[in-house]
C-alpha cells in the first residue's frame, strides 16, 4: 500500500488530493512541524535523507518531489485519468504547468517568505534598520514585479481555460493547487484577478479536495 509521509500544512497536501481523485487506498503518516522553527521533524529523514515533504513509500520504493510523485502515481495507478493523451496540445500544457509551479512560481513565493522573516525577525537593534531596508528593496525591485507578471500570466491563461491543461482536471492542477492556495491568501490579488478566485473556488469545491483536507488537516498559509 502507498504510504504518504505528510507534513502538516505543506505541499504534500496536493498528493493527498491526487490520491483522493484517483480513489486509491493509502496510509497516511502525519508529521508535525516544530512549533518554534516551523521546520519538519528530524524523523522525516528516516524516510528520505533530506527530511522533506512530500514523499511517498510504495513497497520498498521511496519517491520524493511533487511532480515526480504525481507522475509516478499516474503511471502506476492513474490509468488514463488526470493526464491528457500523449502528443496532444493538452498534454504539452499539462507538462508545462506541472513544472511551472515549482520552477517559476515557488522560488518567488519562498523568497517573499524568507525576506519577510528577515524584515520582521529578531536581530541586534543596530542591524535591524539595514536588514529591513534591504528586505523591502529586494521585495520592491525584484520579488514583487516578478510575482505581478506571473499572476497576470496565470490570470490570462485562466481566461481561456477551465483547468490548467484545458477543459478537464489533470495532474497539472494538482501541482498548481499549492500555488493557487498561496495566492488566495493575498486579498488584493484575488480582488484584482477574479478569475483566480473562481479557479480556487472550483478547486476547493471538488469532493476529493475536501476529503484530502479532512484527512491531512487544514492548509493554513501566510499571506
Amino acid at each position: 500500500m502507498i504510504v504518504v509521509h505528510h507534513l502538516e500544512n505543506s505541499r504534500s497536501q496536493r498528493i493527498l488530493w491526487l490520491l483522493e481523485e484517483l480513489g486509491v487506498d493509502y496510509e497516511l503518516r502525519i508529521y508535525r512541524r516544530d512549533p518554534k522553527t516551523m521546520l519538519a521533524p528530524a524523523s522525516l529523514r528516516a524516510v528520505h535523507p533530506l527530511g522533506k515533504s512530500p514523499v511517498i513509500s510504495d513497497g520498498q520504493r521511496v519517491v520524493a518531489e511533487s511532480a515526480v510523485i504525481i507522475e509516478y502515481l499516474l503511471d502506476h495507478y492513474g490509468g488514463a485519468r488526470l493526464r491528457p493523451q500523449a502528443g496532444s496540445d493538452a498534454y504539452e500544457m499539462y507538462r508545462y504547468w506541472l513544472h511551472f509551479a515549482e520552477g517559476s512560481v515557488m522560488p518567488y513565493l519562498v523568497m517573499k517568505l524568507v525576506f519577510r522573516k528577515v524584515e520582521t525577525g529578531p536581530m541586534p537593534f543596530f542591524v535591524r534598520p539595514i536588514a529591513k531596508r534591504i528586505a523591502q528593496e529586494v521585495g520592491r525591485q525584484f520579488i514583487d514585479p516578478n510575482m505581478q507578471q506571473i499572476v497576470a500570466y496565470i490570470d490570462d491563461w485562466l481566461s481561456t481555460h477551465t483547468w490548467f491543461a484545458g477543459a478537464e482536471l489533470s495532474g497539472a492542477d494538482i501541482q498548481m493547487s499549492f500555488v493557487m492556495e498561496a495566492l488566495a491568501t493575498q486579498a488584493e490579488v484575488m480582488a484584482r484577478y477574479p478569475r483566480l478566485q473562481a479557479y480556487v473556488d472550483a478547486m476547493r469545491a471538488r469532493p476529493a479536495y475536501q476529503r484530502a483536507l479532512e484527512r491531512g488537516g487544514p492548509l493554513q498559509l501566510q499571506p
